[in-house]
């Protein structure tokens, strides 16, 4: 079953996303996307990653998408890697998740977290409870970040040995300061919801999180898709260009716009 197929209708979409692991629903053209291992708090066993990594092909894959709505069941977003999964099944690293697959820039460990800003809509995400280490980082992927009260964060690899490897350098540096993101990746230290909206970590705090990001969805789902669509792909490239690139970008997205708006029934 495609997604393209359930535009405008409410409807489950579990194919091919492990359910267990993902559940997609699409409902006038917002996908709300959840976590559902909620006894582990959403925790990131090797099921999970392979759930993120399709449920990001699935979407990708749906052109009439506007919006997505990125949320965990139970108390928590995602309390990160599951370390007692990954030690209990004897396997180790899987090195292949580090190998780049045809075109894409980010390896499979990471894509669960770059590719929701590698996504031509717009992704908010609702975050609840324990949103550490790699869970973090997929929260960073999103454009925008609603908190609830409860929610802590911590860029907590530190404390494992290790250096955040899931796209972490692409999304921090452009939220926080220099030092506030090595004071964060150095220390491994919990920050609380009113603290990350301080520093810059999410967009603004609710009571419901869900409930305040399936409105900004819906919102920004009734606006212009080709706008959207070409406004994210603008503020995702330009910081990175130089000026004359990034100007440049600016009037080609426009111009492309302006050459729609004489297509009669052009919206995409």
């Amino acid at each position: 079953m495609a997604l393209a197929a359930l535009s405008g209708q409410r409807a489950h979409y579990s194919r091919p996303v492990d359910a267990e692991r993902i559940r997609i629903d699409l409902d006038e053209h917002v996908a709300d996307v959840r976590l559902t291992r909620a006894d582990k708090h959403n925790g990131l066993d090797r099921r999970m990653f392979a759930a993120l990594n399709e449920a990001i092909d699935a979407l990708r894959a749906e052109p009439d998408l506007r919006a997505v709505v990125l949320s965990g069941e139970g108390p928590s977003f995602c309390a990160g890697l599951d370390v007692a999964s990954f030690a209990a099944d004897g396997e180790g690293v899987d090195e292949a998740g580090f190998e780049l697959g045809g075109e894409e820039i980010a390896n499979s460990y990471q894509r669960v977290a770059y590719g929701w800003r590698q996504l031509v809509v717009p992704v908010i995400a609702a975050l609840t409870g324990a949103c550490l280490g790699g869970g973090l980082q997929i929260a960073l992927g999103a454009d925008l970040r609603i908190a609830a009260p409860d929610t802590v964060m911590s860029v907590m690899e530190i404390e494992y040995g290790l250096v955040p490897d899931m796209s972490l350098t692409q999304t921090l540096p452009r939220l926080v300061r220099d030092d506030v993101a090595r004071d964060l990746v150095f220390s491994g230290r919990r920050v609380g919801a009113a603290e990350a909206l301080e520093l810059g970590l999410v967009t603004r705090i609710a009571d419901e999180p869900l409930a305040a990001a399936q409105a900004v969805a819906a919102a920004v789902a009734a606006r212009s898709p080709a706008a959207i669509r070409r406004a994210k792909q603008l503020l995702n490239e330009a910081p990175t260009l130089a000026p004359a690139a990034g100007l440049a970008l600016e009037a080609e997205l426009q111009r492309e716009l302006l050459d729609r708006a004489g297509q009669p029934g052009s919206t995409g």
